[in-house]
């Protein structure tokens, strides 16, 4: 089993992942600033915001991390550099880098430019979009040994839409699918994450999840 690291593990997609992942037998580490609704028995749970300290010896110590944080309140224009940080870390130390990012960073044609990057936006949100569609046009820049992924689930989900989850979901390219299907739950998007984990047969590509 491996160790895997949560950042923003309490959150809407970041519990679903951790209790997944424990689920699973693996050794989890949920980093938040909350404390968990609900705790899952067996995680190791760090209290404390990913801007305050190193998250150098957290992304050393696991197989796979994974990035489920917002850039948004407190992290609004500094989670791009956040991540950064654990990727140079991640890099490293060979340890594999999962970032959930948003809709609007994937493409609406091969080779085109990211929606969050060349369309008019939702002023609402517009702002992380960007920062997180920036984020996945650095990735694709990093030297070849840090081995990342970076997932878009559809543009309905979130917390503002939960789901029950159907045990399945569907993944594709970095070009938005023509029939993304039924709504994602938090629990289908988790069941991917681990999958891609465990089943590393993915590296350096950006996925849509559906």
């Amino acid at each position: 089993m491996a160790t895997i690291t949560v950042f923003g593990g309490t959150g809407y997609t970041g519990a679903a992942i951790v209790a997944e992942a424990a689920a699973r037998g693996h050794d989890v580490v949920s980093v938040s600033r909350h404390q968990p609704r609900q705790p899952v028995d067996g995680v190791t749970y760090v209290h404390r915001s990913v801007t305050s300290g190193d998250p150098s010896s957290l992304v050393a110590s696991s197989d796979a991390v994974v990035g489920a944080l917002a850039p948004r309140g407190d992290l609004a224009g500094k989670l791009g550099g956040v991540y950064q940080a654990v990727a140079e870390t991640a890099e490293e130390t060979g340890t594999r880098f999962v970032v959930i990012g948003g809709f609007t960073s994937l493409r609406r044609a091969p080779g085109g430019p990211r929606i969050a990057l060349s369309e008019e936006l939702d002023p609402s949100y517009a702002a992380e979009a960007r920062e997180m569609a920036t984020f996945a046009e650095w990735l694709t820049t990093t030297p070849a040994e840090l081995d990342w992924l970076y997932l878009s689930p559809t543009a309905a989900y979130g917390s503002f839409n939960p789901q029950p989850a159907r045990g399945t979901y569907r993944l594709g390219g970095d070009v938005v699918s023509a029939d993304a299907g039924p709504h994602l739950a938090a629990a289908d998007l988790a069941r991917a994450v681990l999958d891609l984990i465990e089943g590393n047969d993915h590296h350096r590509e950006h996925l849509g999840v559906c």
